[in-house]
């Protein structure tokens, strides 16, 4: 047997990854700029909430079940999912149609969308398939108005250029975004779930790395360097959202979890770390507890599991830990909890769950040497909780605390007879719903003698942000049984000449993108800019016919704004019709509009912002710099701020910029 995973868990930066068997591996989902991947609505989001989604936008109601995969099973997620007693509101967008309410059969895939999956698919010298067959994927949260997404896979066994190392990519698929959550509200008998369809159906690219991610860092640098194959195409969304990382996380005394919600890349190394960490801990606690119950001991390596142990353990721990719930509310009628003390105001009951021999190992919040928390048992059977819908759950190890006293705390024990080394998890919500919490807690806590499960799991966001870089629960691991093939969608032959098509009009990398842009006098900081916003291509179309400097500015403070109204509004300025002082001015005018030069020009001599009249303007300045003469003389070259205003009011229309130079000679002149 291997020698047993050495490793400080309150120093998670510390561990190492080569001893610890670590494995990783990454999933980027990133939207296309296209419409949407099978109805051919616009790709538009809007920027909508649960309390400013417009009236006029239909609702429709429904509720979803689990379905068996092509093999006659229910995917342990999706079985999961469906005992949640949740029901779903769909708002519809004006870029949501029949299709996205399930009401009408998908069209066949984009074919905008597929050209950019294949070339990324090149872009990472992954091989194409020969046929597309677009697959169901089953999806019960509520998220896809069908209960399923679907998902079509594009190219396998390619390889991604990393700085410490080459990494596989397995797949390349072509797939559907989901439903926007807005809200969560709860009702008597369950919770009630509001989506928004504008982003069903968004056309995504999933790209999903082997598992040759070598240490935490290496994961960071695998994430960016899939960020920049994507944005090469010139063809994905940018901002918020646009891109997603799932990270598949173990160590050899663990197993693989998916961790969602890794949006900022910078957080990924403390994510990875913090997981090892967990991993390594629950790894120890199993053996503690086995320990305790005379049970063999887990082995280092997971390879090295036997099946007929880990089910032996198994029902042994089933035996050990049933499931034997109370109804301890009358423990609590005078309780100076107000947490408890409202929720039983609101029709809720406290119910109990003994958890015998766990007393001490469910542990009470600590903080690591950075300032995340610790793993402890207890978070993880209040993660568990919390997907059936309650906020949370108290525990012995925690107790008193919260309001709850000794004396309450004693009488529980008393009421569920335990010993001096059990413990007890308690639940406030209504009676069904505290049942459901706390089966999950049982199901959690029986884990506990067994290696980590694999499951999907999901980084502690607060305030929009990762909290201390932990994760809770989400649901199980998925698994074979989610997929099955999608009948409404023929299967698309891939040939030769497509793919071959596709090689040949790679877009160019970034290092010949940089070279292009050295071409124009530009400064090196608008070159950058301009790269880094993905302007390069826009400043190339309209740069041989105008001033290269100009233009680059103009583009990066107006990015948003129609290129061909920039680029006429930058014309009517150098040939005379606009005054650069009112560009800003223009630009704002006719925001995001497509506004031909004529109607501009139009638009500059009706409004009279054509520069004024210069003739005499170096006349004028010598003439006020003359009459302030002993101020020039006193202030050199800092009599310029002041003396700009005079003038610029004396010369009103005038261009700036040449009000400027001739200032700046006429008082260089006075002072020699």
């Amino acid at each position: 047997m291997a020698d047993e995973p050495e490793g400080d868990v309150q120093r998670p930066e510390s561990l190492d990854p080569d001893a610890l068997g670590f494995m990783c591996g990454i999933e980027v989902h990133q939207q296309l700029a296209t419409g949407k991947l099978h109805s051919r609505q616009s790709g538009e989001l809007y920027d909508i909430t649960a309390d400013t989604l417009p009236e006029a936008w239909p609702r429709f109601e429904r509720r979803l079940r689990a379905a068996r995969g092509e093999g006659g099973a229910i995917d342990v997620a999706a079985r999961f999912e469906s005992k949640r007693n949740r029901s779903f509101v769909y708002a519809q967008s004006p870029n949501a149609g029949l299709i996205e309410l399930d009401e009408a059969p998908p069209l066949a895939l984009d074919d905008d969308a597929v050209s950019i999956a294949l070339t990324v698919s090149a872009l990472l010298n992954a091989q194409p398939v020969t046929l597309i067959q677009t697959m169901r994927k089953t999806v019960v949260d509520g998220s896809n108005t069908s209960g399923f997404q679907r998902t079509s896979l594009m190219a396998t066994n390619g390889v991604l250029s990393t700085e410490e190392g080459d990494v596989g990519v397995d797949v390349v698929c072509l797939e559907e975004d989901s439903a926007r959550k807005l809200d969560t509200v709860d009702l008597p008998n369950g919770q009630q779930v509001l989506y928004n369809l504008d982003r069903l159906g968004l056309p995504l690219i999933e790209i999903a790395t082997s598992p040759d991610i070598v240490s935490p860092d290496h994961a960071k640098i695998t994430a960016k360097a899939l960020g920049r194959v994507l944005r090469q195409t010139r063809r994905v969304r940018r901002g918020l959202g646009s891109i997603r990382q799932d990270l598949n996380v173990s160590i050899a005394a663990g197993d693989r979890v998916e961790i969602k919600g890794c949006q900022d890349l910078g957080w990924i190394p403390r994510i990875v770390r913090l997981e090892m960490a967990r991993q390594l801990h629950f790894y120890r606690l199993a053996n503690d507890l086995r320990s305790a119950l005379s049970l063999p001991a887990l082995p280092p390596n997971r390879n090295e599991d036997d099946e007929a142990v880990e089910a032996m353990v198994a029902e042994r721990v089933s035996e050990h830990v049933p499931l034997d719930l109370s109804d301890v509310t009358s423990v609590f009628t005078s309780t100076e909890s107000g947490m408890v003390s409202e929720a039983l105001s609101n029709g809720a009951i406290v119910m109990a769950l003994p958890l015998p021999g766990m007393l001490g190992k469910l542990g009470t919040k600590t903080l690591d040497a950075e300032g995340a928390q610790l793993p402890r048992l207890g978070r993880e059977l209040a993660g568990a909780a919390k997907l059936a819908g309650v906020k949370g759950i108290f525990h012995a190890d925690e107790l008193p605390a919260y309001g709850i006293g000794e004396d309450e705390v004693n009488q529980v024990r008393s009421t569920l007879s335990l010993g001096p080394d059990d413990a007890f998890v308690l639940c406030c919500a209504p009676a069904w719903q505290a049942q459901l919490a706390l089966e999950a807690v049982l199901t959690r806590a029986r884990l506990a003698w067994h290696r980590t499960a694999q499951e999907v799991r999901n980084v502690v966001v607060k305030k929009g942000a990762p909290e201390d870089g932990t994760t809770a629960p989400m649901r199980p691991l998925p698994g074979r049984s989610r997929m099955y093939p999608e009948t409404d969608v023929p299967p698309q032959a891939l040939d030769a000449a497509r793919w071959q098509t596709v090689l040949e009009a790679l877009p160019m990398t970034d290092d010949e993108r940089a070279k292009r842009l050295e071409t124009y006098s530009i400064s090196a900081d608008q070159a950058e800019q301009l790269l880094a916003r993905e302007l390069d291509d826009i400043f190339c179309e309209h740069a041989d016919s105008l001033p290269s400097k100009a233009w680059g500015a103009l583009l990066l403070t107006h990015d948003e704004e129609p290129p061909a109204l920039l680029a006429n509004v930058l014309r009517l300025k150098e040939e005379g019709a606009l005054a650069r002082d009112h560009i800003d001015h223009v630009v704002e005018a006719h925001s995001s509009q497509h506004v031909a030069y004529e109607t501009l020009l139009a638009y500059c001599e009706a409004n009279d912002l054509a520069p004024a009249d210069i003739s005499g303007l170096a006349d004028v300045i010598n003439g006020i710099v003359a009459q302030r003469l002993d101020f020039v003389k006193e202030r050199g070259m800092g009599a310029m701020g002041p003396l700009m205003g005079v003038v610029m009011q004396a010369a009103g229309g005038a261009d700036g910029k040449e009000v400027s130079a001739l200032l700046k000679a006429a008082i260089q002149a006075a002072m020699e």
